[in-house]
């Protein structure tokens, strides 16, 4: 009988791994969850945490907008009545994406022998997360599968939008910063030399801003590769810390703290939380499971630890809106409303209409920001190339001043 390891969440929130013989992954999840854990990851031994996926190196990535397409016109066939299997088949075939194509061909097999269609999901967790295979198996529990997958699109559509924003408002000042650091490069590697050769054979006491310059480049050029390696080594550790509970706690907690980042990081953990719970609960999916999915792709520790408390709270008889309270991450207002939401029974809507909010609040963030950072940019860009240029001019200009004296 094949041995697996497993790595949960306790009832108490704390993290626990072991070893469990049994026939397959579903009887160990099983029994986990019989004994109240939580946030259950399992691999064979010999194999890698997960479910399994196809694909490997080389294939083709499954875009966001491949999946929001194949919901939307799977919601769309369910709902004129076309059977399960022939919905898929009709989506395997036209699917342009063939990593994806390979997935929908297996899904349909799976439920072509005998499984449901979230657990034929479940078994692509590359293309289809817990949260999407948690909504379809409400879904057809239910008998609401093509209201679920609109549902579903609608979310994802949202999600995407809101990742773009922050994405977008990234592009500007990275390409600022690299053509910066491309043209002072440039300058100091290839054009300085050239300078400093011809102030040497001209002899006499240079500017001491030339000589910053020069000492500047002949430094660089002399340390580059050490300098590249260097780079490499910090990215390298600062992700084998990241990787770690305790750097990834403390990197997250500092982000949310940051200037200029951390208010939109905040409210971008804001509008995530409360349109993700909201839809799954709109589905019908129990708030306990809700809340261990929304956790696990909350993208940040600190928020995710006050979800788990949320959890905890809940499953002891009380209320979310303390423990949110409690975290520091989520505003008053939010807090507020989710403890109206819960005292009148509307959650769901409470909490969708707070996403909406939220989602308008980090699109004039994203753009505040935009704009802030442009002039900064600019000025910085200028400072640093024209410094460099009037450095080396300096000697030209003091001789040029001894000559015509």
């Amino acid at each position: 009988m094949p041995k697996f390891n497993w790595e949960a969440r306790s009832k108490s929130g704390s993290v626990q791994k072991g070893v469990m013989e049994a026939a397959n992954q579903a009887l160990v999840e099983a029994q986990l969850k019989k004994y109240g854990f939580s946030g259950i990851s399992i691999k064979e031994e010999g194999k890698g945490f997960g479910k399994g996926k196809l694909g490997g190196f080389g294939a083709k990535k499954i875009q966001t907008k491949d999946l929001v397409v194949f919901t939307r016109q799977f919601a769309t066939m369910i709902d004129s009545g076309l059977p399960l299997v022939q919905c898929l088949e009709i989506l395997s075939s036209q699917q342009e994406n063939p990593t994806f194509k390979a997935v929908l061909a297996k899904v349909k097999e799976d439920v072509e022998s005998g499984s449901t269609f979230a657990d034929a999901l479940g078994r692509h967790p590359k293309a289809f997360d817990n949260l999407y295979v948690n909504l379809v198996a409400a879904g057809e529990v239910g008998g609401i599968l093509d209201t679920i997958l609109s549902r579903l699109a609608a979310y994802i559509e949202k999600a995407m939008k809101l990742t773009k924003q922050v994405k977008g408002a990234m592009v500007y000042p990275i390409t600022i910063m690299s053509i910066a650091v491309v043209v002072v490069g440039v300058i100091l590697i290839f054009v300085i030399p050239t300078f400093a050769k011809m102030f040497k054979d001209f002899g006499g006491d240079l500017p001491v801003p030339t000589k910053v310059v020069i000492a500047l480049s002949a430094f660089i050029q002399k340390y580059i590769l050490v300098m590249i390696g260097a780079a490499f080594l910090i990215k390298f550790l600062f992700g084998k810390y990241y990787a770690t509970p305790k750097g990834k706690k403390t990197i997250d907690a500092l982000a949310l703290k940051a200037p200029i980042a951390g208010p939109i990081i905040r409210k971008v953990a804001v509008a995530k939380f409360t349109r993700t719970l909201g839809t799954m609960i709109s589905s019908g999916v129990p708030i306990m499971d809700a809340l261990e999915i929304v956790a696990k792709t909350a993208g940040n520790k600190i928020v995710e630890e006050a979800i788990y408390k949320v959890r905890q709270s809940i499953s002891e008889g009380k209320t979310m809106a303390e423990p949110l309270a409690e975290s520091g991450v989520f505003p008053p207002m939010v807090v507020q409303m989710i403890s109206v939401g819960e005292a009148t029974g509307a959650m769901d809507t409470m909490l969708n209409k707070i996403a909406d909010f939220y989602d308008d609040e980090v699109d004039d963030a994203v753009g505040a920001m935009t704009a802030m950072m442009e002039p900064m940019l600019m000025v910085f860009l200028g400072t640093a190339v024209g410094g460099l240029v009037v450095a080396m001019y300096l000697p030209i200009f003091k001789l040029a001043g001894a000559v015509g004296g």
